[in-house]
């Protein structure tokens, strides 16, 4: 779906990604109106970010993980200042004896897409174009890396009040348990760094090239506009994405529960779609689209939902009663299609009583949304 390599993120660029990865984010990993401002206002002061390839990395270089972990809800009043996303940076050099190589989002989300360009700008190094999911999920263990058993440790976190942990956990279910701990205790929001890697283990798992997607996507939204097409039918054809329901949110239930923003959205469909209605389940994350009780998309593929008009992506906690908006559906990465896969991301995990079928067959199966 790329068809070119972005070789720096300037100003322009991160507008670009803030708004693709909203929409690969799957309604989570983050403001991306706040991971935007807060990346630019670090170019401005230091410079461009250099983006790099997993190819350019050598064997033994270090690559560590940078994000936020919380409830997005949270994360949205308390944003996060430069040395909260330096801290367990330097936290985590020191226990490792080593100055860090290059610095990769966990995931493809809103705000933790850009996170790491705060830190890389901070500190002159460069950004890896890639990330761990393809997309962002609520949890620890949810990456590529946990697939192929890579050590998530050591892991350390860092809250606005300059409070700072260094773990060791045996696994990433178990670093989830705790770090989700801490992150409660640090008030519902808290920046982390986990799953150090080396260039070859990145070359073997990461999902690559994930920041020019998004920026590819970002750039189609925005440019559909200014050309007057319709910027939702051209984004599903760049992805071979899927339309899922036409509607307007009737009815929003959500809640800060356990670190994360859970609940559900009631939408009424609108103009050829009168008269149906669809439910959208979430986790941070949209995990579910049903219809009649019948599964429209199912974690782990992705589910977005846009604004009919601009195509603008919607969070799950910017999500607004009345909101006109079309629920879009994409395949996940192979990988998440795996037994261990589904084991780890699959509906069954977050408890939703629906099997997992591929968004292609639901699709065929339905003929899409009109």
């Amino acid at each position: 779906m790329t068809t070119y390599r972005i070789t720096e993120l300037n100003e322009q660029v991160v507008k670009y990604i803030a708004v693709g990865a909203a929409v690969l984010g799957t309604g989570g990993g983050g403001d991306p109106h706040i991971g935007k401002l807060m990346a630019q206002e670090a170019i401005r002061k230091h410079g461009p970010v250099r983006l790099i390839s997993p190819e350019e990395l050598e064997d033994d270089a270090l690559v560590i993980p940078l994000s936020m972990i919380g409830a997005p809800t949270v994360m949205n009043e308390k944003i996060p200042s430069v040395e909260q996303m330096t801290k367990p940076l330097d936290l985590i050099e020191k226990e490792l004896g080593r100055k860090v190589t290059a610095i990769m989002p966990i995931e493809v989300g809103g705000g933790n897409s850009l996170v790491p360009v705060i830190a890389a700008a901070e500190r002159g190094i460069p950004i890896l174009d890639a990330d761990a999911m393809g997309r962002a999920f609520p949890e620890s263990q949810m990456v590529t890396f946990h697939l192929d058993a890579i050590d998530c440790s050591p892991i350390t976190m860092a809250d606005e009040r300059g409070n700072a942990v260094l773990m060791h956990a045996i696994d990433g279910v178990w670093e989830e348990r705790m770090a989700r701990a801490v992150t409660i205790q640090m008030g519902g929001s808290a920046s982390i760094c986990d799953y150090p890697v080396s260039g070859a283990q990145v070359k073997e798992s990461a999902i690559p090239n994930t920041l020019t997607l998004a920026y590819e996507i970002g750039k189609t939204l925005y440019e559909s506009k200014e050309l007057k097409q319709n910027p939702i039918e051209a984004m599903l054809k760049q992805l071979n994405g899927y339309a899922l329901f036409h509607g307007k949110a009737v009815d929003i239930r959500r809640r800060t529960e356990g670190g994360f923003t859970r609940g559900e959205a009631i939408f009424e469909g609108t103009d050829a779609q009168k008269g149906r209605t669809m439910r959208l389940f979430f986790q941070n994350e949209f995990l579910l689209a049903t219809e009649d009780g019948q599964s429209l998309a199912v974690t782990p593929d992705l589910i977005s939902l846009l604004d009919q008009d601009t195509g603008m992506p919607i969070t799950t906690e910017n999500l607004k009663y009345g909101a006109r908006v079309t629920a879009v559906g994409f395949p996940c990465d192979p990988r998440w299609r795996t037994v261990k896969g589904l084991e780890t991301v699959g509906p069954q995990y977050f408890g939703y009583d629906a099997p997992y079928v591929p968004i292609e067959k639901l699709a065929a199966e339905r003929g899409g949304a009109q």
